[in-house]
């Protein structure tokens, strides 16, 4: 019969481990869930290394010293979430996720949380201290599960959010890799071409001046330039590289990036829809929690990274605190499309505008991953003719200087 090495939280938070002899890891589970001990990982004997396998034992790990990030935070969420399903109380989870912990960032992060939670803080308060790692949004939904006593479902949508906005990031990053990639192959060409193929014809053209056609003057003409001042090149469009992205990151400059980026034909439009996913999500995650409508539209606002489109976002919770209906301060933006204003006239008629909210998420999900395909599909050929004109006139080019020089020769 197959051991299995354990590892479980006891009520007040202390760990044991153990091994156990069992038909599959989901009775060893049971077994566990029986003696009143909460899983916390369950691993087959014969699947793991033979020093991993002695329980109280641990390999040894590199000491991870970086700051606490996202990744950090999701994993931190998703364990507690289980902890507090299974039964164990605030702290109690909150130290073995401590004890757990490899990271020495994390495990300040939430010593500092428990002390706040054992001196009388809920548990919200004392996340508050760190809103810059948390934010509004996840605090506010923490504050409403600590309302409802629904913590640990609360925590269990929270990670489904985050993992959500977490699969759309990374679908984006992952959409733009192969173009980025392309281009960095086209650069790397010319500089072979410019930098290397060239002067090697240089001296063969060297006495026929104006004889040579005027392609081949041309390249001819770029590889002493870039051999001339290839080495200055580089530092200077470093440097330019630098001044456009401390411009980028200022007030004025960044609104005018993000102005620009939401006017070009195709990239445009899915910018708009990928912030406006995120909006949607996070008011339709909120108000399923019970967050407060307007308290909703002020969170969900702040998570649009886009400034220029935040602007008519965030004229909504004004105008719904004077009274006006959900669907007519959607409108009066004039950033969402007719169909996301029927779900949401759809959601106020049946009281139901988070689900609505969430599923307008979904759509624009699809949209926008549908809209990165189609736009990698024009791209990647175009790319790739591109970089197939530029290093075909430059080899065209020297032929044609060669033909040049014997009929010279002739």
């Amino acid at each position: 019969m197959p051991e299995f090495v354990w590892r479980a939280a006891q009520a007040n938070g202390q760990l044991v481990e153990g091994r156990t002899e069992a038909a599959a890891s989901a009775a060893v589970l049971r077994q566990l869930r029986e003696r009143g001990l909460t899983p916390i990982r369950v691993d087959d004997v014969a699947a793991m290394p033979a020093e991993s396998a002695v329980p109280g034992r641990r390999t040894r790990t590199r000491v991870d010293k970086s700051p606490v990030r996202a990744a950090d935070v999701l994993t931190l969420t998703t364990e507690l979430s289980i902890m507090l399903r299974a039964g164990l109380a605030l702290d109690n989870a909150l130290r073995v996720l401590i004890e757990m912990s490899h990271k020495p960032s994390v495990g300040a992060l939430l010593g500092t949380i428990l002390e706040d939670v054992k001196g009388g803080a809920p548990f919200s308060r004392a996340l508050s201290a760190h809103r810059e790692l948390f934010g509004d949004f996840y605090i506010n939904m923490v504050r409403s599960g600590e309302a409802s006593g629904q913590m640990s479902q609360v925590l269990e949508r929270l990670v489904e959010h985050m993992e959500r906005l977490r699969a759309l990031r990374e679908s984006v990053v992952s959409a733009t890799l192969y173009p980025a990639i392309l281009l960095g192959v086209a650069v790397i060409s010319l500089v072979a071409m410019l930098g290397f193929v060239v002067p090697q014809f240089e001296q063969l053209f060297k006495d026929m001046g104006d004889a040579l056609p005027l392609p081949t003057r041309i390249v001819m003409l770029l590889g002493q330039v870039f051999r001339s001042y290839g080495p200055v090149l580089l530092p200077v469009l470093v440097l330019v590289g630098w001044l456009l992205w401390r411009w980028m990151r200022s007030p004025a400059g960044r609104v005018k990036w993000q102005d620009w980026l939401l006017g070009l034909p195709v990239l445009g439009p899915l910018l708009l829809k990928y912030e406006l996913t995120l909006f949607a999500r996070s008011l339709g995650t909120l108000l399923g929690n019970g967050v407060p409508l307007l308290t909703a539209l002020h969170i969900a606002t702040e998570t649009v990274g886009n400034v220029r489109l935040r602007q008519p976002l965030a004229k909504m919770a004004p105008m719904v605190k004077e009274g006006t209906r959900m669907v007519a301060a959607m409108q009066a933006t004039q950033v969402f499309e007719p169909l996301a204003v029927n779900l949401v006239r759809v959601g106020e008629e049946t009281g139901r505008i988070g689900p609505m909210m969430t599923e307008l998420a979904d759509i624009l999900n699809r949209d926008v991953e549908t809209g990165i395909k189609r736009a990698l599909t024009l791209l990647e050929p175009i790319l790739i003719l591109v970089l197939g004109v530029l290093i075909a006139a430059i080899i065209v080019s020297i032929l044609l200087g060669i033909l040049s020089v014997n009929d010279l020769a002739q």
